[in-house]
């Protein structure tokens, strides 16, 4: 991998999004106004949001990214960029990590305004430090990222890219413990969940908020998930087509 290109290739993606700001919107603005409608509607019990709150801070980036990350992307080809990126000396494994440094800068700011807001504007009280949480959020982002730019090899068009949300994120939020303890399910359905990379990112996000101090769990969690994105980059360099068929 060459870094000059990699390099390259995520100032001219970084480019391209500052004139495009209701992309820059939906990435940084959205997880923001979700967590503050979400602070409003258990305005009566506190407790409520501080445990569904932690957990929805590290969902809520994960699949904007996805869904930015996916479409971008599939726009990327659709448009023939693609095809004349790959027909000069561009490898797709510098495609691929230039695509991962643009949009995981901007995981990275949109975890840093989420979490900020979550804790010093919403009151949410977690036990752990700050900086934890901010770690789990910005792990999760990135692994939105990841997902989005692996499934975007499979999809025709940009509606086809959203169609893979449900199928590939929804199943995860109702697998993931957020709803119900991964424990209390049925046996298949929680051997479903321990493959699942969302139930690391909400685990992760449980330990901040239960454990003052690095949990071996903690660890154990965000290296799962930083795993499956790296797996999820290695799978989208090994699909990525030059053109849509």
């Amino acid at each position: 991998m060459n870094t000059h290109r990699t390099l390259a290739t995520a100032r001219r993606v970084l480019l391209q999004l500052r004139h495009d700001p209701r992309t820059v919107a939906l990435m940084l603005v959205v997880p923001c106004v979700l967590l503050a409608l979400l602070n409003w509607v258990y305005d009566a019990s506190p407790r409520t949001f501080d445990s569904v709150g932690a957990s929805l801070l590290g969902i809520f980036p994960l699949i904007t990214m996805f869904l930015v990350t996916s479409i971008a992307t599939l726009r990327e080809r659709t448009s023939g960029t693609l095809e004349r990126l790959l027909a000069m000396p561009l490898a797709k494994g510098d495609l691929l990590a230039g695509y991962a440094l643009a949009f995981g800068a901007l995981a990275a700011f949109q975890a840093v305004l989420a979490t900020g807001l979550a804790i010093f504007v919403l009151g949410l009280n977690v036990t752990g430090s700050a900086w934890l949480l901010l770690l789990v959020a910005l792990a999760d982002a990135i692994l939105g990222t990841a997902l989005g730019l692996f499934v975007s090899a499979f999809a025709a068009s940009e509606f086809q890219a959203v169609q893979f949300m449900p199928a590939v994120i929804l199943p995860q939020i109702l697998l993931c413990g957020l709803l119900v303890p991964r424990a209390s399910m049925q046996p298949v359905l929680e051997g479903l969940s321990n493959v699942l990379p969302m139930s690391y990112a909400v685990d992760g996000m449980k330990q901040v908020l239960t454990h003052t101090g690095v949990t071996g769990d903690f660890v154990r969690d965000l290296a799962i998930v930083a795993g499956c994105a790296l797996l999820a980059l290695a799978g989208g360099a090994a699909t990525l087509r030059r053109r849509t068929a």
